[in-house]
């Protein structure tokens, strides 16, 4: 039975699967005819790829090159926020993240910002591919290659650091391999190493020998010990519970779980099928799965912009935004470790719930904390004008509350909020064109967004 495409459902759908909405966003996903082809038409459409963030990727890095670097970076960065911004409703952008804290390297150890984009590149291009060929693919990708220190492995001193994290954390998990496993798979792994742009393998680098490994012998290279990898089921349902804590809630519902890992496997790991299978499920759209996940720092300061419809930012408002998220302990291509961001109950703390609130307040404010304008400044008169309800008090609460929270808010907490717009005056006076009306308007945008329920979603 098809799951019923209303207003709730639609909400839920698109705080999953992006980073934050507008309300044209959200017209847009009511305007298809199910959440079946909402998915299939919009959310996992192909798309052509995005430009470059400079020709500079292209070039071969130069080492000791560290204030070009450092510039690089941050333009990448800038890049990418970009475009996570203008992703309307495609789930492109917010995968690719996925498999940024999956997949996991960090630009202070890769160092070169061209490896780092070409990563990030290889991500969008297999975004809902074939994960097998994926994972093939980051094994020799320069940036994986750097950060997980195979390019330092040789044939008569395997380095076992990737060949760990890709049974631990790539692909099957633990429990699921043997210490002989990760010492016979770095052997296999050997022969790769990067020169300049890219990677290439090095036959005399590369263990010619029988390696045996989850009780297989032959003379294996990286894509044998792929192949064997993928033959097991652990494997599949390994993915789809990291997919399921990812979109889904962060307590993993096992039989629902195996249900996913079936669908993968049938269709020989190609990942949009999966996607699809849970996105258009009923266990997706549970209730009580609705507003239960904590928004991560991308979410929160990505997704308040969107909410006021800014689309269209300078690099000053780039600069704030990086320097909030990273108090909020998520700065993209700089994951903490290699388990990256573990999310959920971790991205809140008594000092990150009021830095939270610090960037919300800012939004509205037009000015950081330290009260240094920002370009980025919310007209609070004119977005409640934007509404229908505009001059009924009680009933804009009630649309804003809508747009900003994911689910119901209770009445006394809604009662407050009409006395912080009225700020004394009465409703019956109530009005968008009354002297300080817009001072009165911001106070009731940062009370909204000071709520513990607009940090979840």
């Amino acid at each position: 039975m098809p799951v019923a495409w209303n207003l709730a459902n639609a909400k839920h759908l698109l705080s999953r699967s992006l980073f934050g909405y507008t309300r044209k966003d959200l017209e847009t996903a009511l305007s298809f005819r199910s959440a079946e082809d909402f998915v299939d038409r919009q959310l996992l459409a192909d798309a052509p790829l995005p430009a470059a963030p400079g020709p500079w990727v292209s070039e071969t890095p130069i080492a000791n090159n560290n204030a070009v670097d450092s510039a690089r970076h941050t333009a990448l960065t800038y890049w990418w926020y970009d475009l996570m911004l203008a992703q309307r409703t495609s789930m492109r952008e917010k995968m690719v993240l996925f498999w940024h804290n999956h997949f996991v390297s960090d630009r202070n150890k890769v160092v070169y910002p061209q490896h780092m984009y070409v990563q990030n590149d290889l991500f969008r291009k297999f975004v809902w591919g074939n994960f097998k060929d994926f994972t093939n693919a980051v094994t020799t990708n320069p940036a994986m290659l750097i950060y997980l220190d195979g390019n330092n492995s040789f044939r008569t001193t395997p380095n076992e650091n990737y060949a760990r994290e890709l049974m631990e954390l790539f692909t099957i998990g633990i429990g699921n391999y043997t210490e002989t496993d990760v010492k016979q798979s770095a052997i296999a792994h050997t022969g790769w190493v990067v020169r300049g742009l890219t990677s290439v393998f090095d036959a005399t680098r590369w263990a010619n020998q029988n390696k045996t490994f989850m009780n297989q012998t032959g003379n294996f290279k990286h894509t044998d010990i792929t192949d064997i990898i993928f033959s097991k089921e652990a494997t599949a349902e390994y993915i789809c519970r990291k997919l399921f804590v990812e979109f889904v809630y962060y307590k993993p519902n096992e039989i629902f779980i195996k249900q996913m890992a079936k669908v993968f496997r049938d269709n020989k790991y190609e990942i949009k099928p999966v996607l699809r299978f849970m996105l258009t499920s009923d266990e997706f759209y549970s209730d009580q799965y609705k507003g239960a996940k904590i928004k991560s720092p991308m979410e929160l300061t990505l997704g308040t912009i969107k909410a006021f419809e800014q689309t269209k930012l300078v690099d000053a408002d780039w600069a704030y935004l990086f320097d909030a998220t990273r108090a909020l302990q998520q700065q993209i291509l700089n994951p903490p470790d290699v388990r990256g961001w573990v999310g959920q109950r971790n991205w809140i703390s008594t000092t990150t719930f009021a830095q939270r609130a610090g960037f919300t307040d800012a939004i509205v404010n037009g000015k950081r904390p330290n009260g240094q304008a920002l370009m980025l400044k919310i007209n609070a008169l004119n977005y409640a004008r934007s509404y229908s309800s505009a001059e009924d008090a009680a009933k804009l609460v009630d649309d804003i509350v809508t747009t900003f929270v994911q689910f119901p808010v209770g009445r006394p907490k809604k009662a407050f909020l009409v006395d912080t717009l009225l700020d004394g005056t009465i409703a019956s006076n109530w009005s968008t064109s009354t002297p300080m009306a817009d001072l009165r308007i911001q106070k009731l945008l940062r009370a909204v967004m000071r709520m513990p329920e607009f940090q979840m979603g």
